[in-house]
């Protein structure tokens, strides 16, 4: 990657870059997937480096593992640590009230268990990802590869009776073959286009034989940050009802552009 950085990757790394002060020496710090939590790893080990900052890193998936070690960030896994002070992670889509859509990178089922086992989520962002209502982007479901067709069946069933405005189910594919999660599971992403009740329909998911998780996050995320190319950023913090705008201080010696691409 070029030392200038193109918009899109100054917006992720602005929000992940605010999302750092919410890290204090000694935590346990969920680290989660995808390309904006990857900007987030490498500004953490930034600081591991250069101020000495001391944490350990429970990665959700064996993507951020790896990047986590090249950054030289300190990683456990959940059962080492059993709880976890903060973790921060991205979000395909989020609404008004921060119930968020997760699972494009595949990680949902390891990203919404240590998400509840910390006492608070930040998720990291673009204003891209904001919506009125969730279903835009494609609900991933998790499933077991045996019966998998059943359980595409009986999520299909039930989706008649839900206030979606689409039901189109499709298989997940890695080129030629069937993505497999780092449980071995497949994905079903759900073409729902809007979800009118995601509270109902998470429950309903959940209750299909063969479904492991779904990637509907309620009630989870506690604060979202949305980074924008000209280094501001919107802090939206629900649990105080607040909503702030700051300025992410980009120092002219920031070197994390350079650092291994996504």
């Amino acid at each position: 990657m070029s030392a200038t950085p193109n918009p899109i990757d100054m917006a992720k790394y602005v929000s992940a870059r605010r999302a750092l002060d919410y890290v204090q020496d000694g935590m346990r710090v969920g680290l989660g997937t995808g390309s904006t939590a990857a900007w987030m790893v490498r500004s953490l080990g930034e600081m591991i480096r250069q101020d000495g900052l001391r944490v350990t890193g429970v990665p959700t998936s064996t993507r951020t593992a790896e990047l986590a070690r090249q950054c030289g960030v300190p990683i456990a896994t959940l059962e080492d640590v059993k709880w976890l002070d903060l973790t921060i992670d991205g979000a395909d889509e989020f609404d008004p009230d921060l119930a968020l859509i997760k699972g494009g990178g595949g990680a949902l089922l390891q990203e919404k268990i240590v998400a509840t086992a910390s006492d608070m989520m930040v998720v990291i962002t673009d204003k891209s990802k904001q919506v009125d209502h969730l279903g835009a982007f494609p609900l991933p479901v998790e499933v077991i590869p045996f019966g998998w067709q059943t359980t595409k069946a009986l999520i299909e069933e039930s989706l008649i009776g839900m206030d979606v405005a689409g039901r189109s189910v499709t298989l997940r594919l890695n080129r030629d073959a069937s993505y497999r999660t780092d449980e071995g599971n497949l994905i079903l992403d759900l073409h729902l286009r809007r979800i009118g009740n995601p509270r109902q329909l998470a429950l309903v998911l959940n209750q299909i034989p063969g479904v492991v998780e779904n990637g509907l996050f309620l009630d989870i995320c506690d604060v979202v940050i949305m980074g924008d190319a000209d280094g501001g950023v919107e802090v939206r913090d629900i649990n105080n009802g607040t909503v702030t705008y700051e300025k992410v201080d980009i120092q002219d010696d920031d070197n994390i552009f350079v650092a291994v691409a996504d």
